[in-house]
Parts: C-alpha cells; structure tokens; sequence
C-alpha cells in the first residue's frame, strides 16, 4: 500500500512537471487598443487574427483589449500590464522625450515596432451650427475628447496654437469616441473632435445619420504645429468618403503607431512583425484604412522610440534596413 502510494504521488510530480512544462510552452501576449468602434480595435484584432493562425507553430496566443488609447496604452505597457498598444506618432514622440502627459518621467523601455494609418485630426460639426471653419465653435458645445486621448493631446495643442481655450466654448465636453456621433445627432454637442484613420464607423455613423459635415483644419496655426512637431503632417480625408461630404477635407494629423517594451522578447516580437509582413497582403484586406501602407514607409514614418531589437532583425532579414 506505501509503495502504490508512493507510485502515485511520484507519477503526480511527475505528470504535473510535464504539464507545467507544456504550459510554459504557451505564451499570452495582448494589444492595447482604443474604443471598439475605431480604426485602432480593428488594427489589433488583425494583428492578432494573423498572429494566431499560427499559434500551433510558434506557441503565442494573441489577444485584443479595448482602452482609453494612446496614453493609457503606453503607461500601461510601462507597468508591464500590457505586451504590445496602438499610440499616436505625438503620444511615442512625448513618452521618449519626457514631455506633456508623460511630464513625470519619459518612457526609457518604449519601443516601436512599426508605423500604421495616417490619423489625421477630425472635426465634423452639427449641420444645422453653420459651422465652415474651426474658430466658428467659438460659443458652441464642443467635444473635446477625453482625459489621456490622443485626440485630447492634439486638441490642446492645436487651440493653443490658436489663441483658444476651451473656455471659448459654451460647453467643453469630454466624451468617449464611442458616445461623441450620437451626442452630435442628438443636438447635445455642436461638435467634436477625433483624430482617426479613415474611414471610421463613428464618422460615417453621424454623417449617415443626420447629415453632419467635415470642417477643414488649416492656416497659420496649423502650419507653426507641422514646422514645430516633427510627428505632424497635412493630412486630407478624400472627396465623398463620407454621404453629403462631396469636397476632399483639408486637416493635419499622426500617424497610428505600434509599440511595445524592450522587456518583451526578441522572439516574440519577431513573431508578431514576421505574421504581418509575411501575411501583407491579408493584412491590408483586413480594414479600409490599411489599403494604401507600404512596408518600407511603415518602419520609419511616424517613430520616435528606438525600434525593437526584434523587428530590427526581421527587417534586416528583408533587406528593409
């Protein structure tokens, strides 16, 4: 009776060591994204999508988190809570130097990966506001964005370039970009603001919905933030992307990045750059926005950080770098 006994708990260490071994084997990694509406959700979700089909080869399962974006993203992957997030070219650009929302300390561990969609800024405006320029908002209900956006970010920079504060508006709302469309058609904002990749659901949704048009973003003070911020560029969102917006619509933007940690491994990382570029042309297909990327534009435009040693060495592989 001892020996079967000690049999058995000898097969158990046994059998749990090769699960544990089995287990370790797996490997989890997550993206941090942005609202589930937006182009940065889709960005993830088929990064992981090709990421996955081959999990049975290389052991790492993917998954996709909806977030407050950009800045939350970085901090979070700073805590080591989060692998891999989508964050605007402005957003890595201050994480590295230190600066705006990241004033407390820089980023050292920040490390991009490679560039995605131009995001340029914005602006749609209730039909009925008689809105035709963005100083027009001044004494109306405008949304701002929320806390630790990116779109908050540009948003302060660009009334600041402007002369304005947000106490120019009657109101100064801070909504979530799932919430802003509806907020628009139900007469509850005159306006909102939202740097996205094009198209995006909720631009069409309130241009469908009730007739809301694209306000143009550009001037003297535009042109001061491009000179001055090395992550900004002109930006147009095209004729007729959107009902009842026959002109093409003059703006500024970023450029949606995808960063990680240099605490995340060289394999892993590799594996994640290697499972888009080998698939490139499934990846595009994926959401409208990444129709028009090129490979060697996206491991350059738009990156403040150091790249990560892992997608240095698949670039090299291409002959990229």
């Amino acid at each position: 009776m001892i020996k079967l006994g000690a049999i058995a708990a000898m097969l158990a260490v046994v059998g749990g060591g090769f699960s544990g071994a089995a287990h370790a084997q797996q490997k989890f990694v997550t993206i941090g994204t942005g609202g589930v509406t937006g182009v940065y959700y889709a960005a993830g979700g088929a990064i992981c999508r090709l990421m996955n089909k081959d999990r049975a080869q290389h052991g790492i399962r993917c998954s996709v988190e909806s977030t407050g974006g950009s800045v939350y993203n970085i901090n979070t992957i700073k805590a080591g809570e989060l692998d891999f997030g989508v964050a605007q070219s402005d957003a890595q650009f201050n994480a590295i130097k230190g600066l705006a929302q990241f004033k407390d300390g820089a980023v050292s561990d920040l490390r991009a990966v490679f560039a995605l969609h131009p995001e340029p800024l914005t602006v749609l405006a209730r039909k009925e506001a008689g809105i035709t320029r963005f100083e027009d908002f001044k004494g109306k209900r405008f949304n701002v964005g929320n806390p630790g956006s990116g779109t908050r970010a540009t948003m302060d920079q660009l009334l600041a370039s402007l002369g304005m504060k947000t106490a120019d508006f009657s109101l100064s709302s801070e909504l979530k970009p799932d919430e802003h469309g509806a907020a628009l058609c139900d007469n509850k904002i005159d306006g909102f603001a939202y740097v996205v990749g094009h198209p995006a659901a909720n631009i069409q949704d309130p241009t469908t919905t009730c007739g809301a048009k694209l306000v143009s973003i550009t001037g003297p003070a535009v042109d001061k933030l491009i000179a001055e911020y090395p992550y900004y560029a002109t930006a147009t969102i095209p004729a007729s992307m959107y009902a009842g917006n026959p002109d093409a619509t003059k703006t500024f933007g970023v450029v949606a990045s995808f960063v990680t940690s240099a605490k995340v491994g060289d394999d892993v990382v590799y594996t994640m750059v290697k499972a888009v570029f080998d698939n490139f042309e499934d990846f595009k297909k994926l959401h409208p926005a990444f129709a028009n990327l090129e490979p060697k534009d996206m491991i350059k435009g738009g990156l403040s950080a150091p790249l990560h040693n892992g997608a240095v060495k698949y670039y090299k592989e291409k002959g990229w770098m």
